[in-house]
């Protein structure tokens, strides 16, 4: 847990009943070992508004990640800044330790793409709500970014009537003599 580029580890045993709400915000060394990690140019800004509350066992965890950042335009390959706005829902449960864990976690499973996964673990007492963020915010990233205005127009293709194999076949038509 703690070898997260950003990284805000909560106790969740002291979690009061009526829930708790926490705000986080990346620093600058912790931005750009995140913007490194996620091959960005750079990370202006990163923060989160979490609310946390008591789910049976667990924990769930709704709120929002905020981001502000530069990437690369796939067409220009120019940088500009980009915005990112992402939701979180995230249900979070202690890890199940008896032997029908076990069990059921060497049988071989199958999953659908519907399916929406068991709930995030809750190891020691504790979850990352920076880990969490982060990874909301890398949710987010375009992986195809495109600067505003910026349009692909592919190059011009030069006219040609004769194909590459045009040689080959005048020579099939001649018979050596």
């Amino acid at each position: 847990m703690h070898d997260e580029p950003f990284s805000r580890v909560m106790r969740v045993d002291s979690l009061p009943k009526e829930g708790q709400t926490v705000t986080i915000e990346a620093n600058a060394a912790e931005r750009e070992a995140l913007a490194a990690f996620l091959q960005l140019p750079s990370i202006e800004a990163l923060g989160a508004s979490l609310a946390l509350m008591c789910s049976g066992s667990g924990v769930r965890v709704t709120g929002a990640v905020h981001g502000e950042l530069t990437q690369v335009c796939v067409v220009s390959l120019e940088p500009f800044p980009a915005t990112i706005d992402e939701e979180i829902d995230v249900l979070f449960a202690p890890r199940a330790e008896d032997g029908t864990a076990r069990r059921a976690a060497a049988e071989p499973q199958t999953f659908s793409m519907t399916d929406e996964g068991g709930p995030a673990p809750i190891v020691d007492g504790k979850i990352d709500l920076g880990a969490l963020a982060a990874e909301f915010f890398a949710l987010g990233v375009d992986p195809y970014p495109r600067k505003p205005g910026v349009s692909f127009e592919s190059p011009e293709q030069p006219e040609t009537t004769a194909s590459p194999f045009s040689a080959l076949a005048s020579r099939a038509h001649k018979k050596p003599g």
